[in-house]
């Protein structure tokens, strides 16, 4: 416990500012060790092959920007104790942007130089992403990049790592791998020191990345230096020998610090050539900004410290800014580095300005240092930098995603590498978007289903309503809808839709509760529209609950809501309309059964017939203007009138019609036929909509074996009825003949 009026601590006699001033100063330079190796490796992936004779000049920018970064950084970031320094991803895009300027310089003019535009295309694409970073972070747009699919983010991930393995080779063997340089690659210096770098990344995969102590990995990295100028020495090759050979780096010459805004390197720049650059461009802004927003999130989960992303990008891109100024190239937060310094002590913004400070120390060492490293000890740490994001993405990665997922990841991995990082992009969010739509469209959208007779609503009811919701609910269908509704989760409900409808025909209420539904886009509003079609075809109603104001807009600009289609708030009360709907029905039915019976029993003489007679009949509606039946059809059946109109109807000229009869409630017609068995002579149309039983010949056969003394009724009133129908036509001769 600290003294207050000694102002130090009693047990180590330490005053506590000091302490946590020496602690941050430790945290500092443990982070220190990765800036210094990563930087040194960086300057080397970026100034490989025609770039190498500056490598001075990509030493002195990366050690500007590590010290850039690492002081603004922690000067303004919301975790105190942040590292910032170049990234192993920011550094593969910075090398594939610098590599394309450099090809299209030499294509134009071999002998141009290519201090001048490398170090103004650093500048300016470090400007650029800063003030990209500054943009996404004013406007909070900056979390709109965690909704790009997890699949393209990896992909890009993963295809830097790829670059950055393929960049080590180049260190290694001073040759790109492409078909043409293949040869060069397979001879027998090549292979051997490509064979040393693997064993050194192995070295460091069994060991370093196991332990990740801070001194660990320039322990290993002095280690593979000793090993191999011993084996220099043990075989006779002296220094110069070796690096005539390929086996170390030509020592640089010492760092030169030169700003790159000058008026004859910007007047001769090759602006032609911006044109070209600038999927390059994208991609160092986009991998600069995830790589923001990933490394605070990891730093938030490991350290257990909130914090704030709008705050980050500002203070990176105001980094990225100043260090573009300066010549530097692009790098944000380390999360290996801030929470190495967080483990060792750190906790204040001094471990940053240590870093920046070391960072700033190294201007003068590491070019004396380079040229005693052999190329394989660096070129060894990339491979493992790049293999490790490569494991990382495309191993470990396919425990998370699922089968068509991880197949995009690795096409969007082989587009970068073969066509580009826009290509990758552009193709990688229309495979991800088409990869979660097949997805989401595969993900159910009917939670459950229930129907009349098993779920009703909350209002009690008597015993009689309810024996008739029991015997006759499943004419209620209802379908509780979840998740978002779009053109493939909805064609889906449209085939379940279509299928329950088929299985059941007693369908005549279909209730659609959207409470779970979180969206519907336009074209899952055509899939209702089919819906509405196929339940009218049925005379199916359809009834919408929980629709929100958002979808109801959807649906209502597709035609979708309208006739047929009933919006009630509430599913309960929905419930209460369809069973209300029922019962009515089910009480008109009963009515309509009873004068059904009376009319019968009038003809029959005895309710017992008239019962008889009543279950040999089939109830059919008809609609106004509806044929029931066309002349020259088989006259297989007769028709009792309970309520409504028919006409009978014959040929006229000009493909017309004439009504000769017209028949009411109560009455019947084809009773000719069913005995006869001749042909229809008229056609017979609904003159309004009307309700109908129909007695076919198969009932009037089975009445005529089954049950004579009915048969014989029902011939004795067919007699009387065309007696009736004689005498009126007798009567209509004779009124013509006055």
């Amino acid at each position: 416990m600290t003294d207050p009026a000694i102002g130090f601590d009693p047990v180590t006699g330490i005053n506590p500012s000091v302490k946590r001033a020496l602690n941050d100063i430790l945290g500092g330079t443990a982070a220190s060790v990765l800036t210094v190796t990563f930087g040194l490796s960086y300057s080397l992936l970026i100034f490989a092959g025609p770039l190498s004779p500056y490598l001075s000049y990509g030493i002195t920018a990366t050690f500007v920007s590590s010290a850039v970064l690492a002081a603004v950084i922690a000067l303004g970031s919301s975790l105190p104790f942040a590292i910032a320094a170049p990234d192993s991803s920011t550094a593969a895009v910075t090398g594939i942007l610098a590599a394309s300027l450099v090809e299209r310089v030499v294509a134009a003019d071999p002998s141009a130089s290519l201090l001048s535009p490398i170090l103004i295309t650093l500048g300016l694409s470090t400007v650029l992403t800063g003030v990209a970073l500054c943009g996404l972070g004013l406007t909070r747009m900056g979390r709109a990049i965690r909704y790009v699919p997890y699949p393209v983010v990896g992909g890009f991930l993963g295809a830097t790592g790829l670059l950055i393995v393929m960049g080590a080779i180049r260190v290694i063997t001073d040759h790109p791998v492409q078909l043409a340089t293949l040869t060069h690659l397979a001879n027998g210096t090549a292979l051997s020191e490509l064979g040393a770098a693997c064993a050194m990344a192995l070295v460091l995969y069994l060991t370093w990345h196991r332990s990740r102590s801070p001194f660990g990995l320039p322990i290993i990295l002095i280690g593979g230096m000793l090993t191999a100028h011993f084996a220099f020495w043990a075989t006779g090759v002296s220094l110069d020998e070796a690096r005539a050979l390929g086996w170390t780096f030509q020592p640089p010459p010492p760092a030169t610090f030169m700003l790159p805004w000058h008026a004859d390197g910007l007047i001769h720049y090759p602006w032609l050539a911006v044109p070209d650059l600038l999927g390059n461009l994208v991609a160092v802004v986009f991998v600069t900004a995830s790589s923001t927003l990933f490394n605070t999130t990891g730093i938030e989960v490991a350290v257990h410290r909130e914090a704030n992303l709008e705050r980050e990008l500002n203070v990176t891109g105001t980094a990225n800014i100043v260090t573009g100024a300066l010549g530097g190239y692009a790098g944000c937060i380390s999360t290996s580095r801030s929470v190495l310094n967080f483990s060792s002590g750190g906790r204040g913004r001094l471990s940053g300005l240590t870093v920046a400070a070391l960072s700033l120390l190294m201007l003068a060492i590491a070019p004396e240092l380079l040229g005693l490293i052999p190329k394989f000890v660096l070129g060894g740490l990339l491979l493992y930098l790049g293999a490790d994001q490569l494991h990382k993405w495309i191993i470990e990665s396919r425990k998370r995603l699922s089968k068509l997922e991880y197949l995009s990841l690795i096409a969007i991995i082989a587009i970068i590498v073969v066509w580009g990082f826009v290509p990758g992009i552009l193709i990688g969010v229309i495979i991800g978007c088409a990869t979660f739509a097949f997805s989401a469209a595969r993900v159910e959208s009917i939670k459950y289903s229930f129907d009349g007779s098993e779920y009703r609503s909350s209002l009690d009811r008597s015993r009689d309503d309810q024996d008739v919701l029991l015997a006759h609910g499943g004419k209620i269908q209802g379908l509780n809808l979840q998740s978002y509704l779009f053109f493939g989760s909805a064609n889906r409900l449209y085939q379940h839709v279509k299928q329950l409808l088929q299985e059941r025909p007693e369908c005549r209420y279909l209730l659609f509760d959207f409470k779970l539904v979180t969206g519907v886009d336009s074209s899952a509003a055509y899939s209702f529209a089919q819906i509405k079609r196929s339940a009218h075809d049925l005379g199916v109603e359809l009834i919408l609950v929980h629709l929100s104001a958002a979808a109801e807009k959807v649906l209502r600009s597709s035609d979708f809501v309208g006739e047929g289609v009933t919006i009630i708030p509430e599913l309960d009360r929905a419930l209460e309309w369809c069973e209300n709907e029922l019962i009515s029905q089910h009480q008109e039915l009963a009515q309509e059964e009873a004068s059904l019976r009376d009319w019968f029993t009038g003809i029959l003489g005895s309710e017992d017939d008239a019962d008889a007679l009543i279950q040999r009949c089939q109830r059919i509606e008809v609609g106004a203007d509806e044929v029931i039946v066309r002349a020259g059809d088989p006259a297989d059946s007769m028709l009792f009138i309970l309520d409504g109109r028919v006409g009978i109807m014959i040929p006229a000229d000009d493909d017309h019609t004439t009504r000769v009869r017209s028949l009411g409630r109560y009455t019947t017609i084809g009773e000719m036929g069913l005995v006869s068995n001749t042909p229809r002579s008229a056609t017979i149309q609904a003159e309004v909509d009307s309700v109908l039983y129909v007695l076919n010949t198969h009932q009037f056969d089975a009445i005529k074996q089954e049950d004579p003394a009915l048969s014989h009724k029902l011939l004795t009133y067919f007699v009387s009825v065309m007696a009736e129908r004689l005498t009126f036509a007798n009567r209509t001769i004779a009124v013509l003949r006055r």
